[in-house]
């Protein structure tokens, strides 16, 4: 997955932004259903879908849902956890 576009007006499908999330899309729709994630809208506030009808999600909020969640957890990418005494 590329994140070097930009990711304000870059969308994904569950499965895309679960790629780029490091997760299954099956979480990132726990995210949607749970609030953390917005479908991306139209400016008339309709929201978005690819041509098979699956919801688009902006990048920039899938990154920002995928790091909430890490911070809730309290777990971060390539830190290990540390052993308990």
């Amino acid at each position: 997955m590329d994140l070097t576009g930009d990711l304000q007006s870059t969308l994904w499908t569950a499965a895309e932004a679960a790629e780029a999330a490091g997760v299954t899309p099956h979480v990132v729709r726990n995210w949607k259903y749970r609030g953390h994630l917005h479908q991306a809208c139209t400016e008339q506030g309709r929201p978005m879908r690819n041509l098979a009808g699956q919801p688009l999600f902006r990048a920039i909020d899938v990154v920002r849902a995928e790091s909430a969640t890490r911070q809730r957890a309290r777990r971060c990418h390539g830190v290990p956890a540390q052993a308990t005494a």
